[in-house]
């Protein structure tokens, strides 16, 4: 079979991961907060991350050098700490379908962090993905909602949403560019992309719990570690999310052309929208459709520069 086909579908199919682990982590966040979801799905992907690791490769530590460490783990405080405390508040604030689309602009933080960290110079046709996705942002981030009986506070509500996914996409952009610094050593790749991940999530769930401990979350998450119902919406979540479909967009770059890999990766706004309508019949009208489908052909032009 051809290997781009593979590649191809394993992308396709992440994506509808993805989709579903945002609703999972939103319905879990409503019931428990969007700090015990991070919390608990940081501790529950570790757990299942290193044992994906032993299989792989025959041991649990990864085995990376003090700098490779360092940037790894600080990718995983700013994408996996930081910017997924965000992303969950967004998905309670603003639903995933919004959460989702504002988070399609991390190409744009990813492109500014690489060519400050790295050096890389984004290509004009770039800027054309930049302007394309921006707009297709706007236009949904601009639709009015059908519930007026509380503006005020809606529109409260929406702007911190919108700011929670903004620090969310930032997070995944600039994180993204940390995890490439280490990852690679010069042009050649320096660690495994298995051991990559377990050190980002190691890092992440000890800053996510130490940032429990000093902001006095401990009693909190010990209060919703109770809810039954939530456990099994975040496990769930993080099977799919970033356990299985880390491991499959792994496998998809690996199989076909990185651009069109995360391409395909980025079809999440596209795919949310049907699925919100057949789980919560929450119809989406033209102007999100079109708006989504701006963003996503806005992250084409950028993936494929």
């Amino acid at each position: 079979m051809d290997p781009n086909f593979i590649g191809n579908s394993a992308a396709i199919f992440t994506a509808f991961l993805w989709s579903g682990s945002s609703i999972l982590f939103t319905s879990a966040g409503k019931r428990i907060g969007f700090f015990s979801v991070n919390a608990f799905r940081s501790v529950i992907t570790v757990g299942m991350l290193a044992c994906a690791h032993i299989v792989l490769l025959g041991y649990v530590l990864p085995a990376a050098n003090g700098e490779q460490w360092f940037w790894m783990g600080l990718s995983g405080i700013v994408g996996l700490g930081i910017g997924d405390f965000g992303l969950f508040a967004a998905y309670v604030l603003i639903g995933p379908s919004r959460s989702l689309l504002v988070m399609a602009s991390s190409p744009i933080f990813a492109s500014v962090g690489a060519f400050l960290m790295l050096g890389e110079t984004l290509p004009e046709l770039a800027v054309l993905g930049v302007a394309v996705t921006l707009t297709g942002i706007f236009i949904v981030l601009l639709e009015r909602e059908k519930d007026t009986t509380n503006s005020r506070n809606g529109g409260k509500r929406k702007a911190w949403g919108i700011f929670a996914a903004v620090v969310a996409a930032a997070g995944q952009g600039v994180g993204l560019v940390l995890s490439k610094k280490g990852m690679y050593l010069g042009e050649s790749l320096a660690m495994n992309p298995v051991s990559a991940a377990l050190i980002r999530m190691m890092i992440a769930t000890l800053f996510v719990w130490s940032a429990a401990f000093f902001l006095r979350k401990l009693p909190e998450l010990l209060k919703t570690a109770k809810d039954k119902q939530g456990w099994k919406l975040v496990s769930g979540g993080a099977l799919i999310g970033p356990f299985l479909g880390m491991t499959l967009s792994l496998f998809a770059v690996a199989n076909t052309e990185a651009g069109i890999a995360q391409t395909l990766l980025s079809l999440e706004p596209l795919i949310i929208i049907p699925l919100m309508w057949i789980l919560y019949r929450e119809r989406t009208n033209w102007r999100g459709i079109l708006g989504a489908s701006l963003a996503v052909v806005g992250v084409t032009i950028l993936m494929l520069t």
